[in-house]
């Protein structure tokens, strides 16, 4: 269903401007970048010439050894990995290419030039925003997305610096659209509970019991609504604000006072009625903070602004240009043997595309060819081999636990395939080489280490069907907060207390918004420590403060929920069937670990090297035996 919450993060905002670029993130193209500082210092009078796709494309690094790889004394070749790479990603960075080539030559032509201090300047200015050091701001995209501080330069802040250049003209920001999107951020707020289900009629009778006992709507939305989220934490919803485009249940919020229950309402295909909890008065920042934030939302106006002109602009040098992309079109192929693309009839050479491929992906690529190779030669010294009937069977394995079945009960294979490709946007045969064949290997290799005993069926049953602690919770960022935070809530012992503490004091956005309600915890989740805390709580009680994963945690029991189900026996063949998949993938990492830790790997890529595990032992062997003798 879709989600009524809206949320901006650093991702988001990345995420924005690849979207409009129409980018895929490929590794830094130092040859752009140089060719701006050499713009930026001797920009012409007279129209420049268009880019060649060398000027695009130049690599700009050492070249690429003939051999990639050593593994157990097998290789893997510059060629193996070149073939690898464009068949995971070689539409994609085709597509970068060509996109970045027709951005460079916009800006030759209009004489826009995006110098490498501009560049530098704008990733510190976003990371400003997000209060990081220029240094933090980079190791965190490069955790999240997996982008080098030169590949995000490059691809990502170089052509939207330009796209943004190209459309700066058109891009006007009135004061009348600050005051909105101000008014919108720190004017009033109103906090609703929501019940949404998608059966009208349903929804009406829900509605009917909620008017006539407006006290039990938190219950109703609890047990009835289909939207999960907000089910989990008795209907809350986060406090909705005014002109907040696109939220259907704005003006339904502000139509209400506190306790009140809207008529049912549709939004798509889920009817909903909202209750108001309580209505939060406006924001009052000083006249030195407006400045300042007015100044920021005109500047996020304009890159709103300047996102949807740019993707304008980009689709119009897109329909202006001749471009054809030979790559992946069997007669084209036959037809300019060794060319990726044909742009403006100039020739792209497939060597470029190999080339970009390996800088985008060469390395996680090459990881994969190493784990494949360590994974045959452990395979052929247990003498066991995957079979296309393995395979096949794998597939209708996974189909058949993630519910993809025909009507007649048989797994829906092609109902799955179909899944994958839509998720991972692969192939079949990238699919079945790269997930598949890997997991029926460890599978075989594992096969007579996993079984699920009476413990392990009963831990699952407790943590699947068994009781959950419903609570109200405060996390605080430091035990003297937590102290001084513990001690007022036992002042005043009250859950409305408790729930106002959290939404001054709680560092975690849900508890804090709603007012410390979190979802339901369960037995054998991985927080050990909040559970026992949790489950030893009688209705109304106050924990202790509870140290869990560096944060300071404060509980107040509403009370037990009842069981889901009562006879474990009702789901013994399922949950038994889970607990063996999960035991499965624990086995089939730590024993893919060991193969690896064992292997003997020279990564020339990478520059990297390991010995493995059994000639060290033998090396230290022989270095014992020698300082031995020598001792005698």
């Amino acid at each position: 269903m879709k989600s009524f919450c809206k949320h901006s993060s650093i991702v988001t905002i990345l995420n924005c401007w690849i979207c409009v670029i129409g980018l895929c993130i490929v590794q830094a193209n130092s040859s752009m970048a140089q060719s701006t500082k050499v713009q930026a210092k001797t920009a012409s009078a007279t129209k420049p010439a268009p880019p060649s796709t060398d000027s695009v494309t130049h690599q700009g690094n050492a070249q690429v050894p003939a051999v990639v790889a050593t593994v157990n004394g097998q290789t893997i070749s510059h060629e193996e990995l070149a073939k690898l790479c464009v068949q995971r990603c070689g539409d994609e960075v085709l597509d970068n290419v060509l996109n970045k080539f027709l951005i460079v030559q916009a800006c030759q032509a209009q004489q826009i030039t995006i110098s490498q201090k501009d560049v530098d300047d704008e990733i510190g200015r976003i990371a400003a925003k997000f209060s990081l050091t220029t240094n933090m701001y980079l190791k965190l995209i490069e955790d999240q997305r997996d982008i080098r501080a030169e590949q995000y330069a490059a691809d990502v802040v170089w052509p939207m610096l330009a796209l943004r250049a190209l459309a700066r003209d058109k891009a006007a920001v009135t004061q009348a659209d600050i005051d909105k999107t101000y008014n919108a951020e720190f004017g009033p707020k109103v906090q609703v509970r929501m019940l949404a289900i998608d059966n009208e009629a349903k929804a009406k009778e829900l509605w009917q019991q909620a008017k006539a006992n407006p006290d039990s709507f938190k219950i109703i939305a609890k047990q009835h609504s289909q939207d999960p989220a907000s089910a989990s934490v008795e209907g809350l919803l986060p406090p909705i604000r005014r002109f907040d485009a696109g939220d259907p249940i704005e003006k339904v919020a502000f139509s209400l006072q506190p306790n009140q229950i809207s008529d049912v309402f549709q939004v798509g295909e889920m009817h909903l009625c909202v209750q108001c909890v309580r209505h939060l008065p406006a924001a009052t920042p000083s006249t030195e903070q407006i400045a300042d934030i007015q100044r920021n939302i005109r500047r996020e106006l304009e890159d709103v602004k300047l996102r949807e002109i740019a993707e304008s602009i980009f689709k119009m040098l897109r329909e202006q240009s001749s471009i054809v992309k030979v790559f992946g079109n069997r007669e084209l192929e036959n037809q300019n043997s060794g060319v990726a693309a044909i742009i403006n009839r100039q020739n792209m050479p497939m060597k470029t595309l190999e080339d970009e491929c390996i800088k985008r992906a060469g390395a996680k690529v090459l990881d994969g060819a190493i784990h494949r190779k360590v994974l045959e030669g452990a395979l052929q010294a247990a003498n066991l081999t995957v079979t296309q009937a393995d395979m096949d069977q794998e597939v209708a394995r996974a189909a058949e636990y993630y519910g993809m079945r025909h009507p007649d009960g048989r797994p829906n294979v092609e109902a799955w395939l179909k899944e994958v490709l839509t998720d991972d946007a692969a192939t079949v045969d990238l699919y079945l080489t790269d997930v598949v064949w890997p997991t029926v290997a460890l599978k075989k290799m594992i096969a007579d280490k996993v079984a699920v005993d009476e413990k392990d069926f009963q831990k699952g049953f407790e943590s699947n069907y068994g009781q959950r602690a419903e609570v109200l919770a405060i996390v605080c960022s430091n035990q003297r907060t937590a102290q001084e935070v513990w001690q007022l809530a036992r002042d005043n012992p009250t859950e409305q207390f408790f729930g106002e503490l959290a939404a001054q004091y709680s560092v975690e956005p849900s508890s804090r918004s709603n007012y410390g309600k979190i979802p339901p915890l369960r037995r054998h989740s991985g927080q050990p420590t909040l559970e026992d805390a949790a489950f030893k709580l009688q209705p109304g009680e106050l924990s202790g403060i509870v140290e869990t994963g560096g944060q300071y945690i404060i509980l107040r029991s509403q009370g037990m929920t009842s069981p889901v189900v009562s006879d474990p026996e009702v789901v013994r063949a399922d949950l038994t069937k889970d607990l063996i998949e999960k035991k499965q993938r624990i086995a089939m990492e730590k024993h893919l670990s060991g193969l690896m830790d064992a292997a003997q790997i020279d990564n020339f890529l990478q520059r990297k090297s390991q010995l493995g595990t059994s000639a060290t032992q033998a090396s230290l062997k022989v270095i014992k035996e020698e300082t031995l003798s020598s001792q005698r």
